[in-house]
């Protein structure tokens, strides 16, 4: 099928058709279809790679985490296919003087190109989240570039370029 000889109602039917199906598999929960898309690709990463926790799905709904380990360590999982992650809410304004409550023990970066072919997953921990993080004004949230010396300090769980797969 050769979607640009579609009408565009007729795209639009078949985009539809798409987010049900990929419900139906699981694959998605929402209609947010590149950070479920993560979500379900770093889950599955971790959980058929030896020597990496076994991860399930946190509640929908569930604040700051996306996934959980059987050791209880949470996951908040972020997809981009840029150079900036979506934003970590619940977390202090820059000026606060009250202490940071650690939210979950580790970041995974879900990085996708625009095409949504994955090319890399990293995971930092808390403390390289709170070095890295950065104040989205008009967000009123905190976000990560992702940097060169960002992906240097992460672990690389998985990477196409070099078909790393810790």
């Amino acid at each position: 099928m050769n979607i640009e000889y579609l009408k565009n109602d007729e795209i639009v039917k078949l985009y539809s058709q798409i987010i049900k199906e990929l419900k139906t598999r699981k694959i998605i929960r929402t209609k947010n279809i590149l950070g479920d898309l993560a979500e379900f690709l770093a889950i599955e990463t971790y959980n058929k790679t030896p020597g990496l926790p076994n991860l399930q799905a946190a509640p929908p709904g569930t604040q700051n985490i996306d996934a959980i380990s059987k050791k209880g360590e949470r996951y908040s999982i972020k997809a981009t296919s840029g150079n900036l992650t979506g934003v970590f809410y619940g977390l202090n304004d820059p000026y606060s003087n009250e202490t940071e409550i650690q939210k979950f023990e580790f970041v995974l970066l879900v990085i996708f190109n625009n095409d949504f072919e994955l090319l890399k997953i990293l995971e930092i921990d808390w403390f390289q989240f709170l070095k890295f993080k950065r104040w989205h004004k008009t967000m009123r949230a905190w976000n990560l570039s992702i940097t060169k010396e960002l992906i240097s300090i992460s672990k690389k769980i998985y990477d196409k370029n070099e078909q790393i797969k810790t």
